[in-house]
């Protein structure tokens, strides 16, 4: 992926969105959008993004260190914004405090991301990041299927990959901890794994941090067969310090 391709502008927000007043939530413009056009060009602009991990690089350079080192099970990885103000207080309200109307206007900023467009119209599914039944019925609604089915609903299927067990917080965690904490936690519905097989599936979730969930997701959807696989996400952590 070319840094110009990368870099290319997304399409105006408000194109996308419905035309129904509203105030802005990060600085209150009126009549706005849930996130302004002027907050979104600041607040999460296109930038170059390693195509394994979705980690910000410099321009020119597609592939980060670490994913050369070690190519994660992800074809591509792409990410709307960094997991900075104001991002992180609206999405602790869409996935911890019920407000699930965010999903639209965060589903509206991924599609509007740089390649996520492309992704959508090339793949045969669209699968969000299951949660396991617990959290489930704690939060109320998958969040990641909120997003997903708004990014795509003729193609997502949210019954397709499971969470087979609890696991403990992954907070705290080293990559390599959070990968052994995760070993064995997806599986492709037995029943139904033809499905997978040699299509081209776009893995959905809100938050990437170190990438455990989704490459062990993408693992078990490599070893269904699953051809090509694209992770889109809403916001991507900050590399560690």
């Amino acid at each position: 992926m070319s840094s110009q391709h990368a870099l290319r502008p997304f399409r105006p927000f408000t194109a996308l969105l419905g035309r129904l007043p509203s105030q802005c939530a990060v600085c209150r413009a009126w009549p706005s959008r849930p996130v302004c056009d002027a907050c979104v060009a600041r607040f999460a602009p296109p930038a170059a993004r390693c195509g394994g991990c979705a980690l910000p690089l410099p321009e020119g350079v597609t592939r980060c260190g670490d994913c050369v080192a070690h190519p994660p099970p992800l074809d591509a990885c792409l990410a709307a914004c960094t997991y900075a103000w104001p991002w992180p207080d609206a999405i602790a309200a869409f996935k911890f405090r019920g407000e699930a109307g965010w999903a639209a206007p965060f589903a509206t900023l991924m599609r509007s991301a740089p390649w996520v467009e492309p992704a959508l119209e090339q793949c045969d599914l669209v699968l969000p990041m299951p949660l396991a039944p617990g959290r489930l019925r704690e939060r109320g609604f998958n969040q990641a299927h909120e997003l997903a089915r708004r990014l795509c609903a003729g193609k997502t299927d949210a019954s397709l990959l499971l969470r087979t067990r609890e696991t403990p917080a992954q907070s705290g965690l080293a990559r390599a901890e959070r990968l052994l904490n995760l070993r064995g936690a997806f599986a492709v519905e037995p029943l139904r794994a033809e499905k997978v097989s040699g299509r081209r599936i776009v893995l959905v979730d809100d938050v990437m941090t170190s990438g455990a969930s989704l490459f062990t997701a993408a693992e078990a959807l490599r070893l269904a067969g699953a051809a090509h696989i694209t992770a889109v996400v809403l916001a991507r952590t900050d590399p560690p310090r």
